[in-house]
């Protein structure tokens, strides 16, 4: 494994903890927490474009059941929301 995805790893760590919001902060950097170290060079590609969106279309996903996550982000925000048990 390189060094340089270990830092990415770690920079996605603080930015998912980091978010601007205390709902936030807890939701997405918890689930990044425990998640990151096992996911894959694609999975980070992934989640780090998940962290560009902005903080209310994020919140919006993961805490009003009725909104849906765009297709790419579909699966992140599932993942994130059963994590939680918000499911």
């Amino acid at each position: 494994m390189s060094e340089d995805i270990e830092v990415r790893r770690r920079r996605a760590a603080w930015r998912a903890g980091h978010r601007g919001t205390k709902e936030l902060d807890l939701l997405v950097g918890r689930y990044a927490e425990a998640r990151l170290s096992a996911m894959t060079e694609a999975d980070l590609d992934r989640f780090e474009r998940f962290l560009a969106i902005t903080d209310p279309e994020i919140q919006s996903w993961l805490l009003v059941p009725s909104a849906d996550a765009e297709g790419e982000f579909a699966d992140v925000v599932a993942e994130i929301r059963r994590f939680h048990g918000l499911a």
